[in-house]
């Protein structure tokens, strides 16, 4: 008679092998390769939510946007006051396990760097066939089903944006200006744009986002015919 093994012992009310346990006997919170833990927060979400730092070698904190610079990497919220919060009480020095210090202006330098992300990537989409900018060319694209993301600008006229809709199932951002809008198309400015899907549009969705989160829905309203809030 064959007999069978011992399982593996669980604590009392735990259904997670032991060896997902830790020594409080809570299952480990184990975060997936797409999710992180905020220093401030605690929360652990995806990482298009959050902005990644480094220590540089002089000691000074480092956002890397581009997720590709070496070194221990630590995490925050895209959020204004979540990394005012980690600036002020020196968090950014918990997550580096080292003393690190940071600049007064780290958090306005972040979002600059974030809006001229957005620009650039809407301006290599444009480039590539995969953006349009102005009324009547985004409401074709809408009506035609071949827009992922609206963009609309965070000082344009209420009344205009209303009469153009967010794409189903995609995603409407008003966190530039019409000046920032029109950098990416070569112009003065620019009120409306659309997103085509693949591309560079997840990159800007990821960006546009972020830079969401530091400076708020600035922009007084959202697409009009179907206003899903947020920025889903």
């Amino acid at each position: 008679m064959t007999t069978k093994p011992p399982t593996q012992p669980r604590r009392p009310g735990c259904n997670a092998p032991e060896r997902w346990l830790t020594r409080g006997g809570r299952d480990k919170d184990r975060e997936a390769p797409s999710e992180r833990r905020c220093l401030v927060t605690g929360e652990v979400q995806p990482k298009a939510g959050l902005i990644r730092f480094v220590a540089g070698p002089d000691g000074m904190v480092v956002p890397d946007l581009a997720e590709k610079l070496p070194g221990r990497g630590f995490w925050v919220a895209a959020d204004r006051t979540a990394l005012q919060k980690a600036a002020d009480k020196g968090l950014f020095s918990r997550g580096a396990k080292a003393h690190v210090r940071a600049e007064p202006d780290l958090v306005d330098g972040i979002e600059t760097a974030l809006a001229r992300r957005v620009i650039e990537l809407i301006s290599l989409s444009r480039k590539a066939g995969d953006a349009v900018a102005g009324f009547e060319k985004v409401k074709g694209w809408l009506a035609d089903g071949k827009a992922k993301v609206l963009f609309q600008a965070s000082d344009g006229s209420d009344r205009g944006k209303g009469k153009l809709w967010t794409p189903p199932g995609g995603r409407w951002f008003g966190c530039l200006t019409a000046s920032e809008l029109g950098l990416a198309f070569g112009r003065d400015h620019v009120i409306h744009s659309a997103l085509a899907p693949g591309g560079l549009t997840d990159r800007v969705i990821r960006d546009a986002g972020r830079l969401n989160g530091l400076r708020g829905q600035i922009g007084s309203s959202s697409a009009g015919k179907d206003s899903r809030a947020d920025e889903r």
